[in-house]
């Protein structure tokens, strides 16, 4: 009989399992939709909405894009309490924050 993943993940020994779970949570929260943190942050699109002067359907537009200008994105990002950074990973080299996206004008949802 075929043994599922939670079956052969439970006869491993408790440190090995932690680890497993470790790992498995850091991959999850690197790689996150637009509205899968905004649940995570547990703000709504109203309230987001309410910070960027928009309404609801426009930050439900906004989850589902997949191109848009680098302020739009900082601006939704600074709506639920964070900070937006730009990082630059190459081979061979220490990743580097972009740094020109820092100054930009006066937040505006395009």
């Amino acid at each position: 009989m075929a043994r599922n993943l939670k079956d052969v993940i439970a006869s491993l020994p408790p440190e090995r399992q932690q680890t497993i779970h470790e790992g498995a949570t850091q991959l999850i929260t690197e790689e996150m939709t637009l509205r899968e943190l905004r649940h995570i942050r547990e703000c709504s699109q109203r309230t987001v909405g309410e910070t960027l002067h928009v309404n609801q359907a426009a930050v439900s537009k906004i989850e589902r894009r997949t191109d848009m200008y680098v302020s739009t994105l900082r601006d939704y990002i600074r709506a639920m309490g964070g900070e937006l950074d730009i990082v630059a990973r190459f081979p061979n080299r220490p990743p580097v924050k972009i740094t020109q996206f820092e100054e930009l004008g006066e937040p505006a949802i395009r």
